[in-house]
């Protein structure tokens, strides 16, 4: 059975070190950071399963973190808990507003956040398996193979076609801004230039000969189904 990458994001030490002892001992594979910045680097490098983030913590806070860990297209589908000692119900409604799966608060004890880790990444497992294959009318779309299925023929993708194509088809209708594209497929830290989507859209429609990919004039690009 594959070992679930577990982040642990807070600034204080004993916290992450109490965490870190506890999900090991479960058979987590569990890594550590102490601020929200170092947290995305990290998030980007290991592609955890799962994140635990504290709110309030110093460079950036929890809140801002997993708004910019959403988002990244590779971690579209990590599951993110806060475990804050804040628990005002605006700070929980800040929480799910940036796009978490749960938020506890400290203290809690170890049987009940492994409880609730061990409940979320049960989900996490049923819908890896159903997102393995995308199916449309014209293509499948094969994530774990990194492939695309037409008429029974294999479509290989360069990694950055690849990804702009799971990126517009997982939301079908939904307008993604060049800013949004950008961010997700090559990060905030890489510059490229502007017509580098324009580029990469225009092989997709090639190659896999659709028209469904659609171009709104001035904002970025959409899929429709």
């Amino acid at each position: 059975m594959k070992t679930h990458k577990i982040l642990l994001v807070d600034d204080e030490n004993d916290v992450l070190e109490f965490m870190s002892y506890n999900l090991k001992n479960e058979g987590y594979e569990v890594f550590t950071s102490n601020n929200g910045s170092d947290a995305i680097i990290k998030a980007k490098q290991i592609l955890p399963h799962l994140i635990i983030l504290d709110v309030m913590m110093p460079d950036m806070d929890g809140i801002e973190a997993c708004t910019e860990i959403k988002k990244i297209a590779e971690l579209q589908k990590t599951l993110i808990i806060f475990l804050s000692a804040r628990g005002e119900d605006y700070s929980q409604i800040a929480g799910f507003d940036a796009g978490a799966d749960d938020y506890l608060t400290k203290p809690i004890r170890p049987k009940l956040l492994i409880s609730r880790i061990n409940a979320l990444l049960r989900r996490y497992n049923s819908e890896e398996k159903e997102n393995l294959q995308m199916t449309f009318k014209d293509f499948i779309i094969d994530r774990e193979k990194y492939l695309v299925l037409k008429n029974n023929n294999k479509i290989i993708l360069p990694k950055k076609e690849f990804e702009i194509l799971i990126l517009l088809t997982s939301k079908p209708g939904k307008v993604f801004t060049r800013e949004e594209i950008f961010s997700s497929i090559w990060g905030n830290d890489v510059i490229v230039g502007d017509r580098t989507i324009d580029v990469h859209v225009r092989k997709i429609r090639e190659k896999l000969d659709i028209k469904n990919i659609i171009t709104v004039k001035g904002v970025g690009y959409k899929y429709e189904a």
